[in-house]
């Protein structure tokens, strides 16, 4: 099973969403919602701080033994050093247990070893795609085979729309 999450900031509260899915759907298994109050602020180089503890809500409740990786919107890396990014934060507060896979719409300035593009579709616009905890190669093939005809594939897609859909007016 794959997890992939998403955090949205909002007004009041905070809307973190993670879908749960097989490599191969086109559509989400389980989708969960939380709201969460009282978020930090972001402050620069440290958005982990921010982020990190909206997408546990998400994932501490559920059995992580079942998953065999998680997806973030974003990077593993921060720079080509290997310092965590955001994702690599994420990987350690999991205690390594559980592969991640970063996949960002624009590239970070510093990071460029630690990514591969890749396109999907027909856009010229890359996907950039880091990994911990599994192979660089296969973690990119398999972001490549998911299903969707566009650079963002039908899940990533559907787990943004949920993510940023405000009709609740929260």
């Amino acid at each position: 099973m794959v997890l992939a999450l998403d955090v949205h900031y909002r007004k009041v509260l905070t809307k973190a969403v993670g879908v749960l899915f097989d490599w191969k759907d086109t559509d989400p298994q389980e989708i969960i919602c939380e709201y969460i109050e009282g978020v930090e602020d972001y402050i620069p180089g440290q958005f982990y701080k921010r982020e990190l503890p909206c997408l546990m809500k998400i994932i501490e409740p559920l059995d992580i033994s079942t998953l065999d990786v998680i997806i973030v919107d974003g990077h593993i890396y921060v720079d080509n050093n290997g310092n965590y990014g955001f994702g690599g934060k994420l990987y350690e507060a999991l205690e390594n247990k559980i592969p991640i896979i970063g996949v960002a719409k624009t590239p970070f300035y510093n990071n460029k070893e630690t990514v591969t593009e890749i396109r999907r579709g027909k856009s010229d616009n890359p996907l950039y795609v880091s990994a911990i905890g599994i192979d660089l190669f296969t973690a990119s093939e398999n972001i490549l085979d998911m299903a969707g005809d566009f650079r963002i594939p039908n899940i990533l897609k559907t787990l943004d729309h949920i993510t940023k859909n405000d009709t609740d007016s929260k």
